[in-house]
Order: structure tokens, then C-alpha cells, then sequence
């Protein structure tokens, strides 16, 4: 006969085997791919887009997330790496949920507020690790044909949420 006279939580009677229980459960869960760019414009209004050698379309500064990254370092450090800019992201503008395209699984792209950036600044920016071709402060009306249209949608997204307040959550570039 098996005393079955302690039936406290698997958490209370042994923490080691709850922690391992709830790791082998993480580890079967659905992971996605995480996002992080930054909407940065000039004292003209211009905004900072980036020509990156492995897509064909130009895009947001930025780039993806590392396992356990905050999506706001995330964004900071590709700042950094790509464009030498060292700059304290602002509030969130977008969170943007692309649905599965190509080869990829969908994503969560988050769009933070990089602020304006003054002559002396844009000067300062540098190609710093070969993943992009170039960079270009560019009118609004001349960054849509540059970049995707949905990439296009979320951009013209976070300027309203620069202009109204708030943030935005979309579907693939669209308000959902």
C-alpha cells in the first residue's frame, strides 16, 4: 500500500522536478521569430531607411531579436552594430504580426520610437558590419516604393502613432 498521505503540488513536494517539468514543457512550445526595428527622421521629417544585401527591398533600421532579448535592446544593439548609432530607443509604436511567408514562420516585428536626429548626428552614421549596402534619409512619399507594402503600412502606422499618441497593433502591416 503506497502512502499517498502528502498531496501538496508537485511545486511544493519538489521544486527541482516542477522546474524540470515546466522546461521540458517550454521546450515543446511554439517559438516565434521577434522583430525590432526603429523609426528614426531628420529635423526635415525624412525618415532613416537601410538597403540591406540579403533582401531586395529596402527596410527599417533594425533586425531581429536574440534568444531572450528584450525586443528594445534587440533594436539598440542592431542600431549599433549596423549604423554605429548609439541611441536609447523611445516608446513602442507598432507591434506588427506577419503571418508565415516563403520559408518563414510568422513573426511579432515591434517598431520603437528612435526619435530626430540632428545634422551633426546623421553625420555620425557609419555602415559598421557589412549587412548593409547603404542607408538613405528619404521623404515619405519616396520611402513607398522602396520598401515592401506591408513594411510600408507599419512605417506609415508608426508616424500616426508618433502623431496621435498611443501605439498600434497590425496584421501584416494593416490595423487588425
Amino acid at each position: 500500500m503506497t502512502d499517498n498521505s502528502d498531496d501538496r503540488s508537485l511545486y511544493e513536494r519538489d521544486p527541482v522536478a516542477w522546474q524540470a517539468h515546466l522546461a521540458e514543457g517550454n521546450a515543446r512550445k511554439a517559438r516565434k521569430r521577434v522583430g525590432a526595428d526603429v523609426l528614426i527622421r531628420n529635423e526635415q521629417g525624412q525618415v532613416l531607411l537601410v538597403n540591406p544585401h540579403y533582401k531586395p527591398y529596402w527596410d527599417l533600421p533594425g533586425g531581429m531579436a536574440e534568444a531572450n532579448e528584450r525586443p528594445d535592446q534587440a533594436a539598440e544593439r542592431e542600431l549599433r552594430e549596423e549604423l554605429g548609432i548609439r541611441l536609447k530607443v523611445g516608446r513602442m509604436l507598432v507591434v506588427d504580426w506577419v503571418a508565415p511567408h516563403g520559408p518563414w514562420d510568422d513573426s511579432l516585428m515591434f517598431v520603437f520610437d528612435g526619435g530626430v536626429l540632428r545634422g551633426d548626428e546623421t553625420a555620425g552614421i557609419r555602415l559598421a558590419d557589412g549587412e548593409l549596402l547603404e542607408y538613405r534619409l528619404s521623404p515619405l512619399d519616396e520611402a513607398e516604393s522602396m520598401l515592401r507594402p506591408y513594411v510600408w503600412h507599419r512605417l506609415t502606422n508608426a508616424m500616426a502613432a508618433i502623431t496621435l499618441g498611443g501605439s498600434q497593433y497590425l496584421v501584416n502591416g494593416e490595423p487588425s
